[in-house]
């Protein structure tokens, strides 16, 4: 379906240290493409690029065909990204269903609010907690909720970090299942994860960052027996 996400030669400095080295990679419509690598590799600081949260010192974002290098979080929320974070950022005080209809809204240009709300609840098996405040829920599932919000808007491109932090096993193969569902409506899901387990079973394609560089790029099959990766990831020579 072609690359909804590009991210070229991107360089990120933080006084005299470099956070990001030239780094890219691409998102396809209807792919999960993953984005790995250890503690302190740059996972974070190239998110916060994509998202318009940080500006680099140079390289180049596009979306849709359009560079977005310069335009700030909201209007590349208007052009279709949407994210999660690795904490939650969930309105507490509001219930589920009112999570969801804050961000429908601004996706109303996709038709009814309360309609896309109605069928996020039931795509994602929300019903029993719809007017639940989302400050009584378990993590796994406030997870759902907050990917449920970024699905309200309608993105085209989707942006998960670390969506299966503090989920079970159950939870994690349920949110696999969700995954590959939101890739197969033609979306482009970015996903950085640790659980090695749901980046292998979910992933068309990945991006592994070490100190701010790309240092392997490929299908799941090849990128895992990649040496610089067993090296640098994974902890073996």
């Amino acid at each position: 379906m072609g690359s909804l996400l590009e991210v070229e030669a991107v360089t990120v400095s933080f006084g005299g240290h470099r956070a990001l080295d030239q780094a890219g990679l691409s998102a396809e419509a209807g792919r999960v493409t993953g984005l790995i690598g250890p503690n302190g590799a740059g996972k974070s600081t190239l998110f916060d690029v994509i998202c318009g949260l940080r500006r680099p010192v140079s390289g180049r974002v596009t979306m849709n065909g359009r560079e977005v290098t310069r335009l700030g979080p909201a209007r590349r929320a208007r052009h279709g990204l949407a994210r999660t974070f690795q904490r939650l950022e969930l309105f507490g005080r509001l219930s589920v269903r009112d999570n969801l209809l804050v961000a429908a809204e601004l996706g109303r240009r996709h038709g009814d609010a309360h309609a896309v709300v109605d069928d996020i609840i039931g795509r994602l098996g929300l019903d029993q907690v719809a007017d639940t405040t989302a400050d009584e829920l378990p993590t796994g599932t406030g997870r759902l909720v907050e990917v449920g919000r970024a699905m309200a808007t309608r993105p085209s491109v989707l942006l998960l970090d670390e969506p299966a932090a503090g989920l079970d096993p159950t939870e994690t193969e349920k949110f696999a299942e969700l995954v590959r569902t939101l890739a197969a409506d033609g979306v482009a899901v970015l996903l950085v994860e640790h659980d090695m387990g749901l980046v292998m079973s979910v992933c068309d394609q990945l991006f592994v960052l070490d100190l701010g560089t790309i240092i392997s790029s490929g299908p799941p099959e090849v990128v895992r027996r990649d040496e610089a990766v067993l090296a640098a990831y994974l902890g073996e020579g």
